[in-house]
């Protein structure tokens, strides 16, 4: 025997876009859509073991929204309160006491779940669930640097627009060291990668010495000219500006270097600058103070860390150094561009940020 048709449920003006735009929506909830489309269905007089059939669920339940629709609008579809004993605890109060540091008589720098319930003598259970629901984690700390420079806004805009748009017929490039790369040795042998387990070291190690790593990254290419010193001073300092002279030559064609570092000491010494000048071809621009981050190489610093260094063996320096000249060797093979995202106005807008207003801390 055919279905029945329902009378067809008479939908309230405007209803019918909003009940579409959920049933297309991702981010409304599995429950929110299906009703949405029991009432859509039955507005077109459609059986209601039809739609039951149709739509994979049972007839109580296209009645229940049914009804539910016909006598309360759009709000009928939304959940009813949960049956038993209400939310007694405030969620927005015990994120407002995590916020506030702990009395001294605790002696501790911020909260844990387990000592704040203990103080609001609430479970630890409900302590977790407030901080996920306000995305609060008192255990995380960030860290941050204000540049008090001067000069901040006219170096900033001077190194990203070098980086933006480098002047014609030149090179840019980032010039920057790594100091004190300790050559770490391990008490016994590495043990390999296995299916299920990864490599894995001894804890202790045995110190065998440091070297400094000098670099100049052309961000053009990405190719980097490097020299692995023992000290860290303007003499080695000097004497890799020479070797960066060297390998990019001006050959009579008035090819400009433009060098990006930052202001330490070894690089502002009357030496270093008597070479500048009697090299003009060779400018100078220096990342504001508090601002080496600003400096491209410092992210192929971090590359080399993390490829070559922090896991590695050395026996000596001499290991170490190798190991650092043959990733040069390999990455100059596969160097890309490094390419400068941000301008001037973002970076600066982003530092002169307003203070916040809560001053409690």
């Amino acid at each position: 025997m055919a279905n029945r048709a329902a009378p067809a449920l008479t939908l309230c003006e405007g209803d019918r876009g909003e009940l579409v735009r959920l049933t297309r929506s991702t981010a409304a909830r599995a429950g929110e859509v299906l009703r949405a489309r029991i009432v859509l269905a039955a507005a077109e007089g459609e059986a209601n073991e039809r739609i039951a059939e149709r739509l994979a669920t049972s007839k109580a339940t296209v009645l229940k929204w049914r009804g539910r629709y016909q006598a309360k609008g759009l709000a009928g579809l939304a959940d009813e309160p949960r049956p038993g004993r209400p939310r007694s605890i405030d969620h927005a109060r015990i994120v407002s006491v995590t916020l506030a540091p702990p009395p001294k008589k605790y002696g501790v720098t911020h909260w844990s779940t387990r000592l704040l319930a203990r103080h609001l003598r609430i479970g630890n259970k409900t302590v977790a669930t407030a901080w996920r629901e306000y995305g609060v984690a008192p255990w995380r700390v960030e860290t941050f640097k204000f540049s008090t420079d001067p000069q901040l806004v006219a170096k900033v805009t001077d190194v990203v627009g070098l980086y933006l748009a480098p002047p014609e017929n030149a090179i840019v490039l980032c010039v920057d060291e790594k100091s004190q790369i300790q050559a770490l040795d391990r008490t016994a042998p590495m043990l390999p990668m296995q299916p299920g387990l990864p490599e894995r070291r001894t804890h202790d190690y045995k110190r065998n010495g440091t070297t400094t790593l000098f670099a100049a990254l052309e961000i053009a290419t990405g190719k980097v000219t490097g020299a692995c010193k023992p000290r860290h001073r303007h003499q080695e300092f000097l004497a890799f500006l020479k070797q960066v002279a060297r390998a990019y030559p001006d050959e009579g064609t008035g090819q400009e270097l433009h060098l990006v570092m930052d202001n330490y000491a070894a690089h502002k010494r009357v030496e270093v600058r008597d070479w500048l000048e009697a090299n003009p071809r060779i400018h100078v621009h220096f990342t504001p103070t508090s601002g080496s981050w600003l400096n491209l190489v410092e992210v192929w610093f971090g590359i080399i860390e993390r490829q070559a260094i922090h896991r590695g063996t050395f026996g000596s320096v001499k290991d170490l150094n190798a190991k650092i000249r043959a990733f040069i060797d390999g990455w100059n093979d596969r160097a890309h561009p490094f390419v400068w995202t941000k301008t001037a106005d973002e970076i600066l807008t982003k530092a002169n940020r307003p203070a916040t207003s809560n001053t409690r801390h």
